[in-house]
C-alpha cells in the first residue's frame, strides 16, 4: 500500500512557469524562457530544476506548507556559516509569493551538482565523513527562542517511545525484522531513552539528514538538502547518519573530526535515533524502495554486525 500522502494541487510546468514568471525573473536571467524540468517528488514537496544553475521548490500539500517558510528563514543563516565548509545548501534565491492559482509559500534555490549520496555506496561515502563533521558543527550553534517547532525532530526520545515499539511490533510481526535484530534495536534505542537528556540550549539541526539528502560530486561531499524539517534542539538526531550513511571507516573518521564537539551521553541518543529512523522507514516505505534498501543496510551499521 503506497505510503505517500496524495499531492493536494495539481503542479505542472505551466503553473510552475507561470510563477517563475511573475516573481523570479529579477532575480534570475531569462527566468521564463529557461528549460524546466520536474526531478524530483517528495512526501511534502516537488523539485523542478530551472535551468543550469537554479530549482523550483513548492509544497505539494498544506501540512508541508509551512516547511518552505520555516526554510526561507532559516537557511540564510545556514548558508553563511557553512559556507567556510565547502557545502552548499539550498538558500533561496527566491522567496515566492502564494497567487490566485498556488495558495502556498514556494522557493526559487541554487542548484546543487552532483550525486545523490543514497545513490553512492556505502563504502565510497567515508571521504565525506570529516567534511560533513565540520558543517553539522558550523549548523550546531544555539539557535533563537523563536525558531521553528518540529513535532517529532530534536525533541527528547521519550516522546518517541509509544511510536517506536508500535513500529518495532508491527514490522516483528510481518516477519520484516527477525526476533533478534529487534530484540537489538530495542535494546539500543532504550539505552538512549534511559541516557541523560539534552539540558543546554536549543541548537539548529537539519532534522532529516540521511544519505538521501546529501550530495557528493567527485568524490567530496558538496552539499546538504532538503530543510523542510529544520528546527532548533538536540543535536542527537542529526548525528544518527553516522551509522545511516557511514560504514566503520566512516564513522571514525567523522567522530575524530569533531573531537570533544559531542559528549557520550549524545551519541548514545544518537545511536537510539539511527535505530528509530530505520524502523520509521521499514514501516512507511513501500513506495520508496530506494529508502526501504537504506534502513536494511544501515541495520548492521547500527547492529555492529556489518563486515
Amino acid at each position: 500500500m503506497p505510503d505517500k500522502p496524495a499531492a493536494e494541487i495539481a503542479i505542472d510546468a505551466a503553473l510552475v512557469r507561470s510563477l517563475v514568471a511573475s516573481q523570479a525573473s529579477h532575480a534570475i536571467p531569462a527566468a521564463e524562457t529557461l528549460p524546466l524540468e520536474k526531478v524530483a517528488e517528495g512526501w511534502d514537496s516537488e523539485v523542478w530544476r530551472l535551468g543550469d544553475h537554479a530549482a523550483v521548490r513548492l509544497p505539494r500539500r498544506a501540512l508541508a506548507a509551512p516547511l518552505v517558510l520555516h526554510e526561507q528563514r532559516a537557511l540564510p543563516g545556514i548558508a553563511q556559516r557553512l559556507s567556510a565548509t565547502g557545502v552548499r545548501v539550498p538558500d533561496p534565491i527566491v522567496a515566492g509569493r502564494p497567487t490566485a492559482g498556488y495558495p502556498w509559500a514556494w522557493s526559487v534555490v541554487p542548484w546543487i551538482d552532483g550525486t545523490r549520496g543514497l545513490d553512492v555506496p556505502r563504502r565510497s561515502r567515508a571521504g565525506w565523513a570529516a567534511t560533513l563533521a565540520g558543517a553539522l558543527q558550523a549548523l550546531h550553534v544555539e539557535a533563537p527562542a523563536d525558531h521553528p517547532v518540529n513535532p517529532v525532530r530534536g525533541r527528547p526520545l521519550e516522546t518517541r517511545d509509544a511510536v517506536f515499539h508500535e513500529r518495532l511490533e508491527g514490522l516483528r510481526r510481518a516477519a520484516t525484522l527477525d526476533e533478534h535484530a529487534a530484540d537489538d534495536l530495542r535494546r539500543i534505542w532504550q539505552a538512549g531513552v534511559t541516557a541523560p537528556a539534552w539540558s543546554r540550549r536549543p541548537v539548529w539541526i537539519h532534522g532529516d539528514l540521511h544519505p538521501g539528502n546529501l550530495v557528493a560530486q567527485s568524490g567530496r561531499l558538496r552539499g546538504i538538502i532538503d530543510f523542510g524539517d529544520v528546527t532548533a534542539g538536540d543535536p542527537a538526531y542529526d548525528l544518527a547518519v553516522v551509522w545511516l550513511a557511514f560504514d566503520g571507516r566512516g564513522r571514525e573518521a567523522f567522530r575524530a573530526s569533531t573531537s570533544q564537539a559531542y559528549d557520550a551521553d549524545t551519541w548514545q541518543r544518537a545511536h537510539a535515533w539511527a535505530a528509530a529512523v530505520v524502523v520509521m522507514l521499514l514501516t512507511h516505505s513501500d513506495d520508496a524502495p530506494d529508502y526501504a534498501a537504506l534502513a536494511r543496510d544501515a541495520i548492521p551499521e547500527i547492529l555492529g554486525t556489518a563486515r
